[in-house]
Formats: C-alpha cells, structure tokens, sequence
C-alpha cells in the first residue's frame, strides 16, 4: 500500500469505527414550516416496533401461500382485517389471471447410465416450517408443456456470451437439452437464450459455488442452501411485458378480453425445470466431451464437462393452466387537504411457499408503517395527501396483482399518483434505493434521517461507508470517499414497481435494505421464519429501519407544501448516461476493428493453443458513426430548464396558491419521458430512461432503445431510437418550462 492510499484509508478506517451521528436537518426540502412536519416524523419514528415486524413475520409465513392457493386468500384477508382495524379504508380488488402449477415432472438420464432425480426438497427438523403437506412443488412457473429425450450440453450460466464461447468451441445445442447456472442473469433469459439456439429443453440448478457449501455452512446448520435446495421461480419473458400473459396492456378482470395463450408472445415453447445441485451431480458427471472452460467450473467434486456426447436425459413436464383469482389489498389514509393526490406505498403479498424473506419481510415492514400512520390518524393526524397502502398478489409468477391493477386504473393513476414506493424482501445491511431520478435531493435527506441499528450513525453514512471500503483500486476509493449524497439506482424489473415507472412513467422508489443477509433460501421451502429470525435479520432490526426509511419518504411526499422534485438532478443523471453510452460505443468501435484486424491477420490461429478445441470469432461488421447530437442538445435544453425549475420551486414554496395549482405538474412531469410507441420489440415499456434489458430480465438498461440496439449492433436503430429519446427530453423539458408560467 502506498504512502498516498495509506492516507486514504486512514479517514475511511475513521467513518467505519467512529462514527457520529449527524443531527437531523431543521429544514426539509418541500416544507415551509418544518416544526409540525419534523414533530410528526418523531412520534412516526418512535411507535415502529421490530417486535410487531416479526410477530407479522411469523403470522404470516406460517402456511404456503402462492397465488390461487388458500393460503393466499388467507394471508389477504389478514391483512385487510389488519389495515381496517387500525382505521384504514380497505378493500381487496380481485383479478382473474392464468396461473400454471405442475402436474407432471419428470427428469432421468437414459444413458450412458440411469438416473431419476428427485425434485424434492428436505424437511428439516429444525424448522416446524418445512415439509406441510401442501408445500408446491419444485417448478419453473410459465414453462411448456412438453415430452423431449435428446443429449445433454453444459451451458454455463446460459445467457449469451457463454453461447458465444459454445460457437467458438464448435459446439451447438440445436436439438439438445441445456444444464445452466442459475445466476448472473435472472432466470427467464436462460431458456429463452436456449429456445433461440434450438435447444428443446432447458434445465437449470444451483451450484454450490454461488449459494451452496463453497459460500458457507448450509441450511440448518448456517444460511446456504442444502444439497436438495430447489429455487423456483418464473420464465415468462417479462421484458417483452409483466403481468397476466393473456391481458396484455388492460386490468384482467372478469370480463378483460384475452388472448388464447397459443398466440401469447411473452412465454416459452420449451420445458423447462429447476433442480438442485444433488440432482445434477450425476447429469453433469456424465457429461464427456471438452472440458469447460476454467471460469464455468463450478464446486461440485467434479470436472465439468461441456458434452454432447452419451449423456441423454428424458424431460418431462405437464402444468394445470388454471385461471385463479389473484386478491390485491388497497387501504387508504383520505388526504385532509388534497385528497385526490396519491402517495402510493407497495409491497407483495404472494409467496413461492412460505415466503418469511420474500417478501414477507418486507410486507411486514409497511404494514407497521401502515399500522402507525392508523394509529395517529384515529388520534386527529392526517396527512395532505391521501396514503395508499398495497398488498399485491401474484408477484412472483410475474409481477401479475400490482401490473393488472395498473392497467386496470391507468388513467386515474396517471391523474392522481404523486409518487410509488415499493418495498419487497428486506435484511441485514445497507440501504438499497432507486427509482426516478428527480427524487434524489429528497431520498439523500430521508437517509440522513434514519439510524443504522448496528451503528446508531445514519444509514446513509453506513451506505457510504461500506462503498468506501469495498471500492476496488485507489481511484475508486477517492471518488467513493468524496462522496457526500445519496445516488439512486437505476430502476430495471424484478418486483412491483415496473408498471408504475416503466408503464405509464409515474415517479417511482425502491427501497430495501441488504448485503448482511446472504443464503440460499431464495425460493426454497426453507424461507420460513425459523430461517429469517436466525440468518437474515435478527431481532427484526432492519425491518424497522425500512419501515421509518419508506414511512419518512411517504410523509414527506404526502405533506409537502411544494413537492420535493430536483430536475437538475435528473438533468445530471441522464447526462452522465448518455456519456457512458457514447463511450462504450467508441470502445465497441475499436475493439471490433482491432479483432477484425487480428483476424484477418490470422492472430487467433497463432494465438490459440492447438490442442484446444476453439475456433477464431466471426468477422463482425465495422460500428459506424453515430450522431448523438440531438440528444446532447435535448440535454442542454433541459439543464437550464432545471436551473430555472429550482428558482422558481424556491419562489412557490412561499406562495401557497402558486404551488398548490404547481404541485400537479410537477408529480406528472415524468410522464412526458415515455415514448408512445415503446420500445422496439416491446411496446409495453414506454420508459425512455429505464428499462429491464432484452437479455438482463431484472438487470437495467438506461437508455434502453440506443443502448440495446448498439449492444446487438442494429446501428440503423440506434439512429432512430436517438431521435426518439431526444424528441422525449425535448417534450419533457418543454413541459417543464410551460409549468412555470
């Protein structure tokens, strides 16, 4: 370590021993008089109980709990007559959608020896949770119906780089059935990747390299997932669109019309099935054939083999597609003074099985914000702005309880929704927030209002703190260590925000806290209390701790005199994407003309070792010139917009008439951002700031219509996608300026 980085460090060894807390600000963006607002934040902050977070945790993990089961109806009716015992308006909304659930699951290896895998996972003594007679089976929701024998190939993870290196190999799964990885991409993209391929069937398992033995002592004895472990999960093809697949676009009740689900084009047309890592030992040991690359070796006591080769494997999987009601709960706090003003505040309800993490966790965490805000409401508090408080279903099959209702109520959201809050699974850990841009000014104050359990500094010192440390490199450390606010993430897919903020572009958060509360539980039947009270959140903590993140961002977005937008922020935001894209386009200009190069120079043949099986890339087509202009134009608009935006909020702030008739324009700013036709390929994102990637499914693309089409080198739309976010922001800040006058 050099002099330099030693004087570095010493300050950021100083932030994680010494911390003091930093006194809460007397000023709070959007507020005139803060002596009532900061009062009311204190008594809030006070009455949140981790002890009432984990009897709700428990209460409600106790029985499986997937959409369309009883337990499901079970757990909504609990919490409607929670939310109308603590004073709210509340009333579960009922949708019907498609659900499939397996009723055939078969998966054996017919040569060169024979082998049925299980597909059960253990019940453990340990945990009274595991092994209910009801438990769901280990699935992947949304996979075809389908009968297939064919060879086996090692994928890797299965997503499309590894399928680069299967082409340079020689090696194609045409006709095949893949093994992937679960991990480095959400889980859908893998067999879509592989149906693209002409692969006929898709298994997927967790190696223990990524959540099993190779990370820690597995479930009971420590966190990580025992040897029979089997996440499930959903393989719609979500970023096409979310929601019920037969209803694209329109709320699927009752009498939506639907599409007969042959012509549906968000699902698979191949069987797909998880596994754990004891059922693919024996398909992966049989595999021969080249010997996988050193970065797919996974922590089996194995070589991995790529194959084809002997190893043959019959797939088989049949599903009940079933319409089922999906039961979403809305309570709602009524606005004293600008009751058709919307602060919405989400999480699901709906679990894989018991669900004590995902996302129960989470729920608990804003019913108890829910509960407090009843409470002080019975006692004559009430807020400006009317607090919605939901409970979704269906969340995990595919976004389908928050989506239907979305679409379902999507003109009067696009009226009424001054802001969406979205929560899911929560542990031990660091603040995790994104969302719109514009709201960062307000999220950094709010971070700087809330304790860290373990440290008693704030969470955002905590947050920043750990960003120092495990900054790679000296650069790294130095522009992490200067830094003095809160960045909001990038919004992709994954939980119930994406119809908000993607959809019909309302302002939208996601937060959570994370990063101590590692495991292998995700998905498996030993999500259970038992798991959670041990492993990811001790004492429930950090549930209280979102509870009073996600509560103080309601409240100040509810009670605001003036909304506590920041455009400039947002102005900044987008500058700083377009010159990320702009440079990864220059690089991916010269790194395809320097391998062009080498290949015609015959590089790769000299470089390769010959006793490898590895063929030279493809010549690719040379990246032309692409104009950014107008863009960066839009973009020069925009940044003195924003400056004149933040004079003239100061001048509002103090004129009540002024900011009440501005308050509406600003919370439907964002909507000018979206796009009318959608992405290419999937009108149903209209975003043209976030989207999840084409080939990412939770991951973000920002700027996803020229990103995307230069990521699969469709150069000509990258031209066009140019204009379309240009012509966005120039709306956008054309729509901003008009406010004002």
């Amino acid at each position: 370590m050099t002099t330099a980085m030693r004087k570095w460090m010493m300050p950021v060894l100083a932030i994680t021993i010494c911390f003091e807390a930093t006194a809460q600000s007397s000023t709070i963006r959007g507020f005139v008089n803060t002596e009532k607002q900061l009062k009311d934040e204190q008594q809030f902050q006070s009455e949140i109980s981790a002890e009432n977070i984990g009897n709700s945790i428990k209460t409600l993990s106790s029985h499986q709990h997937n959409i369309g089961s009883p337990g499901s109806k079970a757990v909504a009716e609990q919490v409607l007559a929670w939310m109308k015992s603590w004073g709210l308006d509340a009333k579960i909304e009922t949708y019907k959608v498609l659900f499939p659930t397996p009723k055939t699951r078969v998966l054996e290896m017919t040569a060169p020896s024979v082998f049925k895998a299980s597909l059960k996972e253990s019940a453990f003594k340990e945990d009274p949770s595991t092994g209910q007679v009801d438990e769901l089976a280990t699935y992947n929701a949304w996979s075809a119906d389908g009968d297939v024998t064919a060879e086996l190939v090692f994928v890797n993870y299965g997503v499309p780089s590894d399928y680069e290196m299967l082409d340079r190999m020689g090696i194609s799964v045409k006709g095949k059935i893949v093994i992937a990885k679960y991990g480095r991409s959400w889980r859908g993209i893998k067999p879509k990747v592989a149906q693209e391929h002409g692969a006929v069937g898709c298994i997927i398992y967790s190696d223990p390299n990524d959540d099993g033995y190779h990370k820690g002592d597995v479930y009971p004895k420590g966190a990580f997932k025992p040897e029979n472990g089997v996440q499930r999960g959903s393989v719609m093809d979500m970023p096409i669109y979310p929601g019920d697949p037969l209803t694209p676009g329109v709320g699927a009740t009752a009498t939506a019309s639907r599409l007969d689900r042959k012509d549906v084009t968000n699902l698979l047309k191949i069987p797909v099935l998880p596994i754990s890592y004891k059922d693919a030992k024996p398909l992966l040991e049989a595999l021969e054939g080249t010997v996988a690359p050193n970065e797919w070796q996974g922590a089996l006591p194995i070589t991995y083999h790529i194959g084809p080769g002997k190893a043959v494997v019959h797939l088989k999987t049949a599903f009940n597609w079933d319409m089922v009601d999906c039961f979403d709960v809305i309570g709602m706090i009524k606005g004293s003074e600008f009751p058709d003003q919307w602060v919405i505040r989400g999480n699901h309800h709906d679990a894989w099985v018991y669900g004590a993490s995902d996302p129960i966790s989470g729920l608990s965490s804003m019913l108890e914000e829910a509960r407090v805000l009843g409470e002080m409401s019975k006692k004559g508090w009430k807020p400006k702005r009317t607090m919605v408080f939901c409970a979704w279903d269906g969340e995990e099959p595919g976004l389908l309880g928050s989506t239907e209702w979305v679409e379902d109520h999507a003109k009067e959201l696009q009226e009424k929704c001054v802001a969406y809050i979205n929560s899911d699974g929560n542990g031990r850990g660091y603040l995790e927030a994104g969302g719109s841009h514009a709201l960062e000014t307000m999220m950094d104050e709010v971070a700087k209002s809330v304790k860290d359990p373990q440290t008693g500094v704030n969470v955002f010192e905590r947050k920043h703190a750990a960003e120092v440390v495990n900054a790679s490199g000296f650069a790294a450390k130095k522009t992490a260590y200067a830094k003095k606010s809160l960045s909001l993430d990038a919004l992709g897919s994954g939980s119930d925000y994406s119809a908000f903020l993607q959809h019909l572009g309302l302002t939208t958060l996601n937060l959570g806290f994370g990063g101590e509360d590692a495991g292998g539980d995700y998905h498996t039947n030993f999500d259970t209390y038992a798991h959670y009270s041990k492993f990811k959140d001790p004492g429930f903590q950090y549930g209280a701790a979102l509870s009073k993140v996600a509560g103080l961002t309601a409240l100040r977005m509810a009670n605001a005199d003036v909304l506590p937008y920041d455009f400039s922020k947002l102005s900044k935001t987008i500058d700083g994407y377009l010159k990320d894209l702009m440079t990864a386009t220059d690089n991916l200009r010269e790194s395809t003309a320097i391998e062009n190069t080498a290949l015609k120079e015959g590089m790769y043949k000299l470089a390769i070792d010959p006793t490898e099986p590895l063929l030279p890339p493809s010549a690719k087509a040379d990246v032309p010139f692409i104009d950014f202009t107008p863009v960066q134009n839009a973009l020069a608009g925009l940044e003195k917009t924003s400056v004149d935006m933040n004079a003239f909020w100061g001048k509002a702030k103090e004129n009540p008439a002024t900011a009440k008739a501005w308050n509406t324009k600003l919370y439907q700013a964002e909507q000018q951002l979206l796009s009318a036709d959608g992405l290419p390929r999937r009108g149903w994102y209209k975003h043209t700031l976030y989207a999840p990637g084409f080939y990412t499914g939770y991951g973000v693309k920002t700027l996803p219509g020229i990103r995307e089409a230069i990521e699969q080198r469709n150069f000509s739309e990258a031209q066009q996608q140019v204009k379309v976010l240009a012509d966005a922001i120039d709306r956008f800040s054309k729509y901003l300026q008009s406010s004002m006058q």
